[in-house]
């Protein structure tokens, strides 16, 4: 692993191993992964973007479906920097920005239970009937009905962030693409971020994904969208929902490189700003990373990030303490921040080739537990 400054070989030489035993046991084709602490950082690429025998390898510019991190990438904070401008009211229920959500015990929800992912609605949207399109993505969200009263309980659920996106571009009147770039990636200089990759780089550069995906989208033209049984996605959103609705979505959609990634969790870090520009305001950045759930809610969430859910307990490992936050994508993906020692790591990878039957959750405990001791153990 390339490093500079002062974390500990022997340290990186135990996460250097742990992902290539993942890389070699098949579980994933490849991956970048990147610990930086203050002015201390290692980055390394390992395996191949597939595992045929003449695979490019994985370098530090492969660009990967970066899945569940757009929640935290770009729904949370364009939400948040919709509310500085006093545009959002975090409290409001969602019917004052959609109205056609209003019944099924959904006129309670409010804009915070939404991102702290107390809705009380279900997962997913359903995929049958066939349905295409942002149009019909909207209103199987309108239709849907509560579980739970709103509040009441946590479900991590891409209905929520599905609506946030809608609310986004509402208020904002501009699609969410856009305004992701021009008020985060772009500030950020965050070059290789962003929705529908194939658009600006070479898609030899993006990690491929599941294998016998066939309902791209539809905005393609006819030939990007020929892809026949057995065909691999690469640069096309492996999120099946966010496929339908053209490949931009609130819970899904952003590809990156791990480097960029890690301008944001620096930016983070530094109270919202980066190299003299600002981002967030100081306090978007406490919403979105502080515990923000609804009293009783045992799953500590902040306005995006993940603290204590179930889902946090493997990336954060065993040395990391609660009050560090991040996120993780179903595509093998890990953002963990820790304030307190202000270090971060990222994990990039494409599990989900050539199918998503790989589980890498014991590597991301490991990867959570050599990090925080890697981090911590460095001089500063």
């Amino acid at each position: 692993m390339s490093a500079q400054n002062s974390f500990n070989g022997h340290h990186l030489a135990a996460i250097d191993a742990a992902i290539d035993a993942a890389v070699a046991a098949r579980s994933l084709p490849g991956a970048v992964y990147r610990l930086e602490r203050g002015a201390a950082y290692a980055e390394r690429a390992y395996g191949r973007l597939d595992f045929g025998p003449d695979a490019a390898p994985v370098t530090g510019d492969t660009v990967f479906d970066v899945a569940s991190l757009t929640k935290v990438l770009v729904t949370a904070p364009a939400i948040l920097l919709l509310h500085e401008a006093g545009q959002i009211d975090l409290d409001a229920p969602l019917l004052r920005y959609l109205p056609e959500c209003a019944g099924g015990g959904k006129d309670a929800i409010t804009v915070r239970q939404l991102l702290t992912h107390t809705s009380g609605l279900r997962a997913g949207l359903p995929a049958s009937p066939a349905w295409q399109g942002r149009e019909a993505a909207l209103l199987l969200a309108s239709l849907e009905r509560v579980t739970h009263l709103p509040g009441s309980v946590f479900r991590y659920s891409d209905i929520n962030y599905i609506l946030l996106g809608v609310v986004i571009e509402r208020v904002a009147g501009v699609p969410l693409d856009a305004f992701a770039w021009q008020r985060i990636f772009a500030p950020l200089r965050m070059w290789d971020t962003g929705y529908r990759p194939l658009a600006r780089c070479d898609g030899r550069t993006i990690a491929p994904t599941q294998r016998g995906a066939v309902d791209v989208e539809a905005s393609m033209s006819s030939a990007q969208r020929d892809l026949a049984p057995g065909a691999v996605l690469q640069g096309h959103v492996h999120d099946p929902t966010v496929r339908r609705m053209g490949g931009v979505a609130g819970s899904a959609g952003v590809f990156s490189t791990a480097r960029d990634v890690a301008r944001f969790a620096r930016m983070l870090l530094a109270g919202g700003e980066l190299d003299g520009v600002r981002v967030l305001h100081a306090d978007s950045v406490r919403l979105l990373s502080t515990a923000q759930s609804p009293p009783g809610i045992a799953a500590l969430r902040g306005m995006g990030m993940d603290i204590d859910s179930p889902f946090a307990r493997r990336p954060r490992g065993r040395h990391y303490q609660i009050g560090s936050y991040g996120h993780t994508g179903y595509t093998g993906c890990i953002l963990w921040i820790d304030p307190q020692s202000r270090s971060f790591y990222v994990f990039l990878s494409n599990r989900v080739y050539p199918d998503d039957r790989n589980s890498i959750l014991p590597l991301y405990d490991e990867l959570g537990t050599l990090s925080a001791v890697a981090a911590l153990s460095a001089q500063q």
